[in-house]
């Protein structure tokens, strides 16, 4: 019979951080389970964590340490923003959740830029571009450089920077707070704008994710806050990241067409991993999303989808279904989840940037090389 361990006891045992703990639980290497006597934390099977612990004491090459440390492990780069703990999302020691309860995101943005006042994100010149990733492009060769400047300047470059993105997507009245200028543009009322509101404080950082990765490895090289803002949109571009919300829609459109078991025995028999569903930071289900989903009567097709998810692979909603699942309840465009996400998600670029540049340290990784050598 299985024995099992608390979450502090299996930290201890492993010798690891938390979020290197869940990694382990999502990747199926320690089996966990809802705490009988508390719900809303886990114990942990004593032996997965037993021989996990036993395989890390073995002498490992250096090559073979570095190949593993890059994806969900160590080394970790210092930082005060946000952080994953017991399943809530932390910003510089606030819960996200409980922010987005009444915060904008222009106050959010004061917090985690250490700013005095919340800024505003009007381009001091509007301008129509073709999209956030011209806007970030157009002048980026005269945008000053990070290095060497103050916290306070840099916090304006990045004002100027969010407003350039908000302009690339077309938001109308750019002295209005984001939420309401993205309410205005999408045409929706008090309770849509307050919705919108919630989700891009609930989207505004992640820990260090890919495109907060890349724009901290720009910023380390004294690059512009727009250029390492342009960094972290191209990265958030990929499917794997911000995009993962087109194969969502795509399921959904499947379902849309023929039923929600038929969609599902398709995308799976055709080798699609099921988008939108589970996260390697929350074993036990991703706190925005519930944040979010709380707040929205989720629409017959979206409920079975989420049901017949849940059912099948024990995976609950993430904050890529709460997404779509709001557009959907509030008639907004196919490309409005990639919005929210890249608009909010900018607020926590800029943040890492400001706080890469302070550091004046340069990432830069080794490569291992594997290739053929000359004679």
């Amino acid at each position: 019979m299985a024995e099992w361990m608390g979450r502090a006891d299996a930290l201890e045992r492993l010798g690891v951080r938390a979020q290197t703990l869940y990694a382990y639980v999502s990747r199926g290497w320690i089996g966990a389970r809802p705490d009988p006597a508390d719900p809303r934390r886990s114990l942990y099977d004593a032996g997965d964590i037993a021989r996990l612990a036993e395989r890390q004491k073995r002498p490992r090459k250096a090559d073979a340490i570095a190949a593993s440390a890059i994806a969900w492990g160590e080394p970790s780069i210092p930082t005060r923003i946000s952080t994953i703990e017991r399943g809530r999302l932390i910003y510089r020691g606030e819960d996200a959740v409980a922010l987005s309860a009444t915060w904008t995101v222009e106050q959010l943005a004061a917090l985690l830029w250490e700013q005095e006042e919340a800024p505003c994100f009007a381009d001091e010149a509007p301008r129509r571009f073709a999209s956030p990733y011209a806007a970030l492009a157009e002048g980026i060769e005269r945008s000053p450089a990070s290095l060497r400047r103050a916290p306070a300047q840099l916090g304006v470059d990045g004002a100027r920077a969010v407003a350039r993105i908000a302009a690339g997507f077309g938001l109308p009245e750019p002295g209005a707070p984001l939420h309401r200028r993205l309410a205005m543009g999408w045409g929706v009322g008090e309770e849509g704008a307050d919705l919108l509101r919630r989700a891009l404080v609930l989207i505004a950082d992640h820990d260090l994710n890919a495109s907060t990765f890349a724009v901290r490895v720009a910023a380390s090289t004294g690059a512009s806050i727009q250029a390492s803002l342009l960094a972290g949109l191209a990265a958030l571009s990929g499917p794997l990241h911000g995009a993962a919300g087109v194969a969502l829609a795509m399921l959904v459109r499947e379902a849309e067409q023929h039923g929600v078991d038929a969609a599902l025995r398709h995308w799976l028999a055709a080798g699609h991993e099921i988008p939108a569903f589970g996260h390697m930071l929350y074993p036990q289900g991703d706190a925005r999303a519930t944040a979010l989903l709380g707040r929205i009567a989720l629409d017959p097709l979206m409920a079975d989808l989420g049901r017949s998810v849940v059912e099948a692979t024990g995976r609950a909603p993430n904050i890529d279904f709460a997404l779509c699942a709001l557009a959907r309840h509030l008639g907004l465009p196919s490309d409005a989840p990639f919005t929210l996400f890249a608009l909010g998600r900018a607020i926590g670029w800029v943040a890492h940037a400001i706080e890469q540049a302070m550091t004046g340290a340069l990432i830069r990784p080794r490569g291992r090389y594997l290739g053929p050598m000359p004679d």
